[in-house]
């Protein structure tokens, strides 16, 4: 594994990496929960849970928030008001 401080860009593209593949782990296990259910007893009760372990780590597996989708009529509203301020900046501009 690249070091921090050396090859950061690596080391990030690891990282991302091994979010992606443990995200896809743990959705494959939630499909086999969901297709074989005596699997979820199938765990010793001293162990602990993924999620809590997960939880604990400082590198814990974040998820990205979704974005707000801005309506037609939102998106027509900032264009109108950005052509304006343009048209503005041009007439400014020729009146130097």
């Amino acid at each position: 594994m690249p070091k921090r401080t050396k090859h950061a860009h690596l080391y990030e593209l690891a990282k991302r990496g091994a979010e992606v593949q443990l995200r896809e782990l743990l959705h494959e296990a939630k499909l086999l929960i969901g297709l074989f259910p005596h699997l979820r007893d199938s765990v010793d009760q001293d162990e602990l849970p993924l999620t809590f372990i997960l939880a604990r780590g400082s590198g814990a597996v974040t998820r990205k928030t979704r974005r707000r989708r801005m309506s037609a009529e939102g998106r027509a509203k900032i264009s109108a008001a950005q052509k304006a301020r343009w048209a503005k900046q041009k007439a400014g501009a020729k009146n130097r």
